[in-house]
């Protein structure tokens, strides 16, 4: 099972939530293909002014948010538009919903405030916060 099945399968496949959780799905692929996996994505972070932020996600304290501006500046433009093609949203919502997702993927993948070996994200790992990003998207209720 790829972990993009795997993490389907942990959220669910639901008409409204579909693409969020989708973007989830590509977001967590996206990190692993990253050359040094998280380790990669903070060093984009850093190179970018944002290594407090995402540091304080890596962290046990609190998450400092992130602008959907920022968060695109440290991504790309491209990229964006790859996890949007991947999520089957529109480029301009995968800056906003990835900057309310990752702090919280990246936050769960680093339960001792340390990144895993090799800097890869394993779907067991974030399968808390899934859970807590479906109250998110309203899927909290049924």
């Amino acid at each position: 099972m790829s972990l993009l099945d795997t993490i389907g399968s942990l959220i669910g496949k639901s008409p409204e939530g579909g693409g969020q959780q989708a973007l989830v799905a590509a977001a967590l692929e996206f990190v692993n293909s990253q050359p040094g996996g998280l380790n990669g994505l903070i060093d984009r972070f850093k190179e970018k002014g944002l290594g407090d932020v995402v540091s304080s996600w890596v962290s046990n304290g609190e998450n400092q948010p992130i602008a959907a501006d920022a968060l695109q500046g440290v991504l790309g433009s491209e990229t964006v538009t790859n996890l949007a093609a991947k999520a089957g949203v529109q480029p301009d919502q995968v800056s906003g919903l990835l900057s309310q997702i990752l702090p919280h993927v990246v936050n769960a993948a680093t339960p001792e405030g340390e990144v895993p070996a090799e800097g890869k994200l394993n779907a067991t790992t974030v399968l808390g916060a899934l859970g807590g990003l479906t109250a998110l998207f309203g899927k909290g209720t049924a």
